[in-house]
């Protein structure tokens, strides 16, 4: 474990793979669980779970967080909770299409944001793999028909994910001020927070008779996007923001879009084309060029 908490290239991989499962997860839930119920079950049961583990090290921390509400309360309630929320209500409004390269945009944003924010130097190395990235994120996003892109067209559900983008790609900005504190101890208030903001939408959902509770099938989606996405995924994330920086993490998700495909063919029986085989070396290419050399020699 402790030779793995050195090697942000296999944490991030496995970040993205879980991140994919929750796509996978995000259709099983349809008809099974609502998405507001879904959010608010993911974050309140790791906020009753993580403080029983780890209550004497949050409140060693607490003197030092305590001037820092805010910042918890923008990145557990809007970059986490707030973020799911916008991911799995889209998914009704909008096609898989726009949702996957809206979902690429994400690195894009993050390094941009790196160097307005944070002064970080974008090489041309860096730009240019983002930018095969990104074309590897396409590729599977229009099936491999490139024609496809002029049939775009933005609804609620673009809307709803584009804003989802920009909430995680500031939630990855804000991990570079994070306070001077374990990681696994600040995600623990993220999640209090995150089940604190994401509450007031699992109760409108009741309100206005949307609500679906769980069946067999969404008792077994929230375990899995509660251990997985929610927890091993995202302290798998804070780490490799502390190894690479926001920006070079960032690109990362790239991979995000490829696993998904991967793990619909394995697990909901789609056809693997050759245009998924396609995308993937382009991602891998891109992820190469975009690395930071020096940071990779010394992981």
């Amino acid at each position: 474990m402790q030779w793995l908490w050195g090697q942000p290239v296999i944490l991030l991989t496995l970040t993205t793979l879980f991140w994919a499962g929750n796509t996978v997860a995000g259709k099983v839930a349809v008809g099974e669980i609502s998405p507001s119920l879904l959010t608010f079950a993911r974050w309140a049961l790791l906020s009753l779970v993580l403080p029983l583990l780890y209550a004497r090290q949050m409140r060693a921390v607490w003197p030092v967080l305590r001037g820092r509400w805010l910042y918890l309360a923008a990145m557990g309630g809007l970059g986490l909770a707030v973020f799911n929320l916008l991911f799995y209500i889209s998914a009704h409004h909008t096609a898989a299409v726009n949702i996957g390269i809206l979902q690429g945009a994400i690195p894009i944003i993050v390094v941009l944001g790196a160097f307005t924010l944070h002064g970080t130097r974008i090489t041309g190395r860096q730009v240019f793999g983002v930018i095969v990235g990104l074309a590897g994120v396409l590729t599977v996003a229009l099936r491999g028909v490139p024609s496809g892109l002029a049939d775009l067209s933005l609804n609620f559900g673009d809307v709803l994910m584009a804003s989802a983008c920009v909430l995680y790609a500031g939630y990855t900005l804000g991990l570079k001020s994070r306070p001077a504190v374990p990681g696994i101890v600040l995600f623990c208030y993220f999640s209090l927070f995150g089940a604190a903001l994401s509450l007031p939408f699992a109760a409108a959902e009741w309100w206005g008779g949307s609500i679906i509770w769980p069946t067999g099938a969404g008792w077994l989606v929230i375990a899995y996007v509660t251990v997985f996405p929610s927890f091993l995924a995202q302290i798998f994330f804070l780490r490799s923001v502390d190894l690479i920086g926001p920006g070079r993490s960032g690109v990362f998700v790239n991979l995000t879009p490829i696993f998904s495909a991967l793990l619909a063919v394995a697990l909901l029986g789609e056809i693997f084309r050759a245009y998924h085989g396609a995308a993937l070396a382009l991602v891998v290419l891109g992820l190469w060029w975009a690395r930071d050399r020096g940071t990779a020699r010394r992981g």
